[in-house]
């Protein structure tokens, strides 16, 4: 029988703020793209009415993949396997966005597919959770050996990397730090880690250092009012609106910083407009309901289950709470400016339907058991012993 609280399953408790958050994102990307017309009753703005539609896209999505046994994602062997098929896909996709007259460029950044009309490194994240959740689980190769097996299962990922990183530098971060969290629960060698991490931590150097505006936004986050037109104007307009919403808010669709004084107040920068029209509440209530994600995640790993469902789990909430974490922390100014969206409430097409699709995985591993042996035994188990503190571990659920 399923785990639950309060008589609400784990299931019902995700699917709960999944809802919550994208209704979230409608109402507050309606209200940050309205502006003044002099109507005095509620009008739908073209933004909002696309953004509706992709949030029921979203929700339906992640309702059918909820239907779905995940465990067909860990069948078959390395080359035949689903996850790896994701893999190639995705870094098509992003190969595409380079070539001139396929990428399409919005705000300096190219990032989309002019057709189809999609950004493919969204789709790149989520597939390499479930590429590296496979190879940690099954182990089809060797890891406890460099170069048969540890290496030529980070080449693909660092090839995917690196076409991220030319077009998206934030999404790329984000990418590495699950990563390195997926590959330190999942039993890699930490010489091995390390032999990979520090050259990646130079080459991630060189990509902001190299790039005049990125090394200007890490400068400018020192002090905002050193070039208060220039790169420090998003960080002072994203402190305005914490400053004037206060604990009570404006209210909503009362904001001011959205009427052309906060950039992308639609997307990077939506937690800002949502403390200052709803306040502390608006952001406390913003913050509990990605916590509850995590919430369900963290009692998925917990429970006895095969090492593939719980990387799965894992590496879905480290993307979804390293995301949100990052967002909010740029619209506090806690961190330079990344172009990284608030997931499941910023505006956008791609993101959210992958997103709502990853926790529809999360919903199927809540509700379907598989026994370690029922999804390894097609596979080359791991041959060095399992350390307790593992997620790969099938002692876990009994040590916590």
């Amino acid at each position: 029988m399923e785990a639950s609280i309060y008589r609400l399953k784990y299931r019902e408790i995700l699917t709960l703020c999944v809802i919550a958050l994208l209704g979230l994102g409608v109402l507050m990307v309606q209200s940050a793209s309205m502006r003044v017309t002099g109507q005095l009753h509620w009008q739908w703005t073209a933004a909002g009415v696309q953004h509706i539609k992709f949030a029921i896209a979203a929700l339906c999505t992640y309702f059918v993949v909820g239907q779905f046994d995940y465990a067909w994602l860990g069948r078959g062997r390395l080359f035949r396997n689903a996850t790896a098929w994701f893999l190639v896909i995705s870094a098509v996709l992003c190969l595409m966005v380079l070539v001139p007259g396929l990428g399409k460029e919005i705000n300096g950044a190219k990032r989309w597919l002019k057709f189809p009309p999609i950004q493919p490194s969204e789709l790149g994240k989520w597939s390499v959770v479930l590429f590296l959740s496979y190879c940690l689980a099954f182990r089809p190769l060797d890891l406890n050996r460099f170069r048969r097996g540890f290496l030529p299962m980070v080449l693909p990922l660092g090839v995917l990397l690196l076409l991220v990183v030319i077009s998206d530098f934030g999404t790329a971060a984000l990418i590495a730090v699950c990563m390195v969290c997926l590959c330190l629960v999942g039993r890699v060698k930490s010489w091995h880690l390390m032999v990979v991490l520090i050259p990646a931590v130079l080459i991630g150097f060189w990509f902001v250092h190299h790039k005049a505006y990125r090394w200007r936004r890490i400068t400018a986050f020192v002090d905002p009012y050193s070039a208060p037109q220039k790169e420090g104007y998003h960080m002072i307009q994203s402190l305005l609106s914490f400053s004037t919403g206060g604990i009570s808010g404006r209210g909503l669709g009362n904001g001011v910083q959205k009427l052309g004084y906060l950039p992308e107040d639609t997307t990077d920068f939506i937690f800002a407009v949502i403390c200052e029209e709803l306040g502390l509440f608006g952001a406390l209530l913003t913050i509990v309901l990605y916590l509850g994600i995590l919430f369900v995640a963290w009692q998925t790993i917990r429970r006895p289950r095969d090492s593939f469902g719980r990387l799965l789990a894992f590496g879905t909430a480290c993307m979804i709470g390293f995301q949100a974490l990052i967002n909010i922390a740029v619209a506090t100014v806690s961190v330079p400016t990344k172009g990284l969206s608030l997931p499941l409430v910023s505006a956008g097409g791609t993101g959210l339907i992958i997103t709502c699709g990853a926790l529809g995985l999360l919903y199927s591993i809540a509700g379907h058991e598989h026994a370690l042996t029922e999804l390894a035994q097609p596979l080359q188990p791991a041959p060095a012993p399992v350390p307790q503190w593992s997620i790969a571990s099938t002692d876990l659920a009994g040590a916590l």
